[in-house]
């Protein structure tokens, strides 16, 4: 009894390692750079406007967010009467209610000389435009971890046709520790949780 015991305390060791593991590698998958202009100018700034953008975003296999919602919210509308229009509102509501909160959380921690948040009368407005989404999944016997790109463009509050800077934000992995994550949204919150530290980390070390 008491080696089946420790068996099984080895094999629980054995898991979290593994899990570990795989989410320093997913993490070390992220990639944040610039891309177009530069960050010079901004260096004496500790205080940013924040938007979000989501108009041009693709989503899984769909080419734009609007066919995947259209073919999401037919199916569940299919399996039950209202199912899908709730679904979609959920799937907007997300936005505000987790996952912008959940970027600036992180992105706040690993950047304590930026702060972000609606400030419109600031000079410099921060847009995080996302350009891709997948969902995943997580059907208990089979999962595919959430993940996010995005490019934040850094422009004139009064004059957002000057882009100062534009930043990729590519490879944002979503899972939750424990594989407890069964809720799309939430497995997309852990996305732009690992977008906002990783943006974080990359300004406090480029804007010094």
């Amino acid at each position: 009894m008491r080696q089946n015991l420790l068996d099984m305390k080895a094999i629980q060791i054995t898991i979290v390692s593994l899990m570990t593991l795989f989410a320093i590698n997913s993490a070390s998958g992220q990639r944040v750079r610039v891309i177009d202009g530069s960050l010079d100018a901004l260096k004496s700034v500790h205080k940013m406007n924040l938007r979000f953008d989501y108009s041009k975003m693709g989503v899984g296999k769909f080419a734009t967010e609007e066919e995947y919602i259209a073919k999401k919210k037919a199916d569940y509308n299919k399996k039950e009467d209202g199912r899908g229009d709730q679904w979609e509102k959920s799937w907007i509501a997300d936005r505000k209610n987790r996952f912008e909160p959940q970027f600036k959380e992180l992105f706040a921690k690993y950047d304590e000389d930026l702060l972000l948040g609606e400030y419109p009368s600031e000079k410099y407005t921060m847009i995080f435009k996302t350009t891709f989404t997948e969902p995943g999944y997580n059907i208990y016997v089979s999962r595919k971890n959430a993940e996010i790109d995005g490019e934040v463009w850094i422009v004139e509050t009064a004059n957002p046709s000057n882009v100062v800077a534009k930043i990729s934000v590519q490879n944002c992995p979503g899972r939750t520790f424990g594989g407890n994550d069964y809720d799309t949204g939430n497995r997309i919150e852990e996305s732009y949780a690992v977008a906002g530290k990783g943006l974080g980390k990359f300004l406090s070390k480029e804007m010094k």
